[in-house]
């Protein structure tokens, strides 16, 4: 769903107050229910550490990124780690490893992403895809997405914040973009990644007070390259496609046509045609993200450009600290299966 205006205004008309009012008692039930369902929830532990990568809000914030970064550097170090998500938007419920035919329709696109850097298990139930993949050898499990989810005990709890838009108005689904009281949110977050549009952008007075008292790690989403060459139409189907476009901009791409869709649109043939009949009437190659480029049709692609974009923090030293007893407690599960292994 694309979210409704009225989310990112905390007064005023634009923060549309009777529409708010009329549904706070559905909010306080949403809410309710979320906060029940955590506390009674008897976390199942997997034996093995498990970062979480999570928001408080509907919505991208650029939690995948994180979670790439995590995988890469965490096997770079020797880590068994694998990554584990829902698989949003796809068929298949789990628990099941990524494979090279499976495709957006099947898990999701962001497992496809997170599968270029590291083995994926894709689990509606959370605790039953951490089993899974301990079974096949994982000592450390990165969870994209899942801070609300209360089936899995997490070792470490990274929660992604928008820095544009912070947590909106403040109010909880549907009254707001929050999938659950702030306070509470927060309370069970280690740190928060604070992602920027750019490196130079002032975070709003509000939100740091909102975060005061934190780990609070500022970062940002930078290209992998430069913008391609000449006149480009931009389409994007993630949370926030206008970040996208202001970023390809920022950075120096002709864009002289975008197209919004909504989060994690699955493209028909219809519509890349009527995509590629648009550029070409502005003399105009498509480009589009890493995420939406794994929801095209396979016949599509060739003629689509993508812009890939990856995380960059601002105080990764801070981020290493977290991780650090993170990485001993992995060093010991492998010692624990190796020396099992030999006595065996």
């Amino acid at each position: 769903m694309r979210p409704p205006e009225f989310w990112h205004h905390k007064d005023g008309r634009d923060s549309a107050p009777m529409i708010r009012l009329l549904l706070s008692p559905i909010a306080w039930i949403y809410g309710w229910a979320a906060a029940r369902r955590i506390r009674k929830t008897d976390s199942y532990d997997a034996g093995v550490p498990v970062i979480c990568v999570g928001n408080a809000t509907m919505g991208g914030t650029g939690k995948t990124p994180v979670s790439i970064y995590l995988l890469t550097s965490l096997r770079r170090m020797g880590v068994n780690v694998v990554g584990l998500t829902r698989g949003y938007g796809g068929r298949e419920k789990g628990p099941i490893p990524v494979q090279k035919h499976h495709t957006a329709e099947d898990v999701g696109d962001e497992p496809l992403l997170l599968a270029r850097n590291a083995p994926v298990w894709v689990s509606a139930g959370r605790d039953e895809g951490a089993k899974a993949a301990v079974s096949y050898g994982a000592t450390a499990i990165v969870m994209d997405d899942g801070h609300q989810n209360p089936l899995l005990e997490k070792t470490l709890s990274l929660l992604v914040v928008d820095a544009e838009t912070g947590f909106g108005n403040g109010c909880v689904f549907p009254a707001g973009p929050l999938r659950e009281k702030l306070s509470e949110s927060l309370a069970r977050a280690d740190a928060i990644i604070l992602m920027k549009p750019s490196p130079d952008f002032d975070i709003d007075d509000d939100l740091a007070k909102q975060l005061k008292g934190k780990t609070v790690i500022p970062a940002y989403l930078a290209p992998t390259g430069a913008a391609p060459k000449g006149k480009l139409y931009a389409f994007a189907g993630i949370g926030r496609p206008n970040k996208f476009f202001d970023s390809l901009k920022r950075h120096g791409g002709d864009v002289v046509g975008e197209i919004p869709y909504k989060d994690h649109y699955k493209y028909k043939d219809g519509d890349i045609e009527e995509l590629f009949m648009l550029a070409s009437e502005m003399e105009a190659g498509l480009i589009t993200t890493e995420k939406d480029y794994v929801r095209l049709p396979r016949g599509y692609r060739k003629g689509v450009q993508v812009w890939p974009v990856k995380v960059q923090f601002e105080d990764e030293l801070t981020l290493r600290g977290l991780l650090h007893p993170v990485i001993e407690q992995t060093k010991k599960v492998q010692d624990k299966i190796l020396n099992t292994g030999k006595n065996g």
